[in-house]
């Protein structure tokens, strides 16, 4: 059969490909069954550093244990609802979930119930809802919101406020967790943002100019609170202040070298027992290599790295039929990469400390219901680039 040099763009001839290019370790049950190691080692990991803090507030050694595991089934009751809800739903509801998202932050800002914990009102509570934090909220519908802005063609014809809009709702949320001086939080934000304009092809001109509007509120903010500006000096003249912010990494670094190869047993792990403050929550990495050694260092880290992959690979293939699917892959992995990157190197003492947990792992219940729901997104895309290839 002849076949012209322009046949060779037909889809049937391409087929093949794309068929291979959404097999295997791309098949969404790789993913799933990638998530629930992910979620499942965080559960055995966090009650392996949590239960002698427990015991020591008085509480059951399963205190937290029970309470990160209440959290994780309902992250899973909403990963399989959202299987069950059309693409179109979640672009209906953008809109809507982007403004609650900058109520709730407000509230957390300017009224009574705002919480403060550790120099940061990131909490909210309301009457008879649990205490939540509005922040961990404001990723998720931020991802949202910029997805489906940037993927609907008919936004264009807004002219100039085509990039004005999306810019603003960033702004605006950045500028309230700043305002909560919840500085590390507000950054991540800016950063999944700012990456995701990128990939959403906006010109680098009107991201400098939004990040002027942040420079000055950022400096005012850092440097408002003495432990910060603290935090700052200790971290560039470690030497200077070796007992004091530097204390806590340097006890990080010390748990993690005394793993060793294979770790000292889970459960077995000394620095939880007061020398490692924050141990079940932001420097749970320090436990894990204690605990599990270097094996437990790369099997975590292996983990956290497929993720990476499945998620790029997934918005690589989904951008080929739909802006919006891919957007959304692309966002995702984009907060859980660095999320996971921030944590470790504070962990490993190239940041000073933040307050940013480790994904999956660390203690949370508000942090671990929105990252498991976000991946039930990311899935449902993964199930989608299947059927465009033809794979269910």
């Amino acid at each position: 059969m002849k076949i012209n040099a322009e046949d060779y763009n037909d889809f049937s001839i391409q087929e093949p490909l794309d068929s291979k290019m959404s097999s295997g370790s791309l098949s969404p049950f790789t993913f799933l069954c990638l998530l629930i190691i992910l979620v499942g080692s965080g559960l055995l990991f966090l009650y392996s550093a949590s239960s002698y803090v427990a015991i020591q507030n008085n509480l059951p050694h399963f205190y937290y244990l029970k309470k990160q595991l209440i959290f994780a089934l309902l992250g899973f009751a909403l990963f399989f609802l959202i299987q069950r809800l059309p693409f179109r739903f979640f672009k209906i509801m953008s809109w809507p979930l982007i403004v609650i998202a900058v109520i709730l932050l407000s509230l957390t800002v300017f009224t009574p119930f705002g919480v403060t914990s550790l120099g940061a009102t990131r909490w909210l509570k309301l009457p008879f809802v649990p205490s939540f934090q509005p922040s961990e909220l404001s990723k998720a519908c931020l991802i949202l919101f910029l997805a489906y802005w940037f993927s609907e063609e008919k936004h264009k014809k807004y002219i100039g406020w085509f990039y004005v809009i999306p810019i603003f709702v960033i702004l605006v949320c950045v500028g309230l967790i700043l305002l909560q001086h919840a500085f590390t939080t507000s950054l991540i934000v800016f950063l999944i943002a700012f990456l995701m304009l990128l990939v959403c092809g906006i010109k680098f001109r009107y991201l400098f100019v939004a990040g002027l509007f942040l420079i000055v509120p950022t400096v005012c903010i850092l440097f408002s609170q003495s432990y910060r500006i603290k935090r700052v000096f200790s971290f560039l003249f470690p030497e200077v202040d070796k007992t004091g912010v530097n204390w806590q990494v340097n006890n990080s670094l010390q748990a993690i070298s005394s793993g060793g190869l294979f770790g000292k047993g889970l459960g077995n792990g000394v620095f939880k027992q007061g020398a490692l403050p924050e141990i079940e929550s932001d420097f749970i990495f320090a436990n894990i290599a204690e605990e599990q050694g270097m094996l437990g260092i790369i099997f975590v880290i292996g983990l956290f790295v497929l993720f990476a992959i499945l998620g790029i690979r997934t918005y690589e293939r989904a951008i080929k039929y739909s802006k919006y699917n891919a957007y959304l892959a692309f966002g995702v992995t984009c907060l859980i990469t660095v999320q996971t990157l921030i944590n470790l190197c504070v962990v490993l003492g190239l940041l000073p400390p933040t307050g940013i947990p480790l994904p999956f792992f660390s203690l949370g219940g508000t942090n671990l219901l929105i990252l498991i729901t976000l991946s039930g997104l990311l899935y449902k895309v993964m199930r989608e680039n299947n059927k465009i290839y033809g794979k269910e």
